[in-house]
């Protein structure tokens, strides 16, 4: 069965998200905190590409515009995540393709996206694909 990405639009399809997207966002407690996070960050553009077995999300991209001095317009690929039985079935790659075909339609000629120094499978994948360390950022809590 081919999992055709889609964009998650419906409050039903948001909700049905949540269980995928809790696997590479442990720190989500519940449904209602990453809706409404979807929610406010779509003001600005962000927006899910999934992949759905019947009802269930079985793969997800959360992605959005933006641009700086250094590349310009591009697309930020802020989440992607696919069920454990499913990696290596060619599903991240979809969702990544479908998500550049969306970027290239708004006019952003560059993906984008951060991923963690110990994801090396990640990491893997994103060469696999064609992507190319550009960065390395860093960060701190302000609290």
């Amino acid at each position: 069965m081919t999992e055709t990405p889609r964009h998650a639009e419906t409050d039903t399809e948001v909700a049905a998200w949540f269980p995928l997207m809790r696997l590479s966002r442990p720190h989500l407690t519940g449904p209602e905190e990453p809706r409404a996070r979807f929610r406010r960050q779509a003001q600005v553009g962000y927006r899910i590409m999934a992949a759905w077995r019947n009802r269930e999300a079985v793969g997800l991209a959360g992605y959005r515009p933006c641009e700086n001095l250094i590349r310009g317009p591009f697309c930020d690929i802020d989440d992607l995540v696919v069920r454990d039985v499913l990696r290596r079935s060619g599903l991240g790659a979809r969702l990544l393709k479908a998500v550049g075909t969306e970027a290239t339609a708004r006019g952003l000629p560059h993906l984008a996206l951060d991923t963690g120094l110990d994801n090396l499978l990640g990491q893997r994948f994103y060469f696999r694909f064609g992507m190319l360390p550009a960065a390395l950022r860093f960060a701190m809590r302000l609290d």
